[in-house]
């Protein structure tokens, strides 16, 4: 009996790993194996990346609450302590956001806080 390969799967297969590597330099855009191997650890860096970017981001916010913060008398930790004690439920991204693009709301809000 002859053997049974399923070429039609294997190319589709190789395919798809070539194209998402298009772009990539010299033979990790032509060569299957490097390729595949390229493909693997491009994956492996998205995923990475995609936790990393909310450590990044919520630091990001952090520090611009506690540069606005300060120049109200207060640091970071307290005027967050402080948030909680009142009641108040603004998340670090509306709070950055308000610091930097609406002062004066901001300012508000520290004035309810203290």
């Amino acid at each position: 009996m002859p053997r049974s390969v399923n070429s039609v799967a294997s190319r589709a297969r190789r395919k798809k790993v070539l194209k998402s590597a298009k772009g990539y330099f010299l033979s990790r855009s032509k060569v299957y194996t490097v390729a595949k191997n390229a493909v693997e650890k491009a994956g492996l860096y998205a995923y990475v990346g995609r936790k990393r970017k909310k450590r990044d981001f919520r630091s990001l916010w952090i520090a611009r609450i506690n540069a606005a913060v300060r120049e109200e008398g207060l640091s970071y930790s307290k005027f967050i302590a402080k948030l909680a004690d009142k009641g108040i439920e603004l998340n670090r991204k509306v709070l950055a956001d308000l610091a930097l693009n609406n002062p004066e709301a901001f300012k508000a809000i520290v004035a309810q806080v203290k």
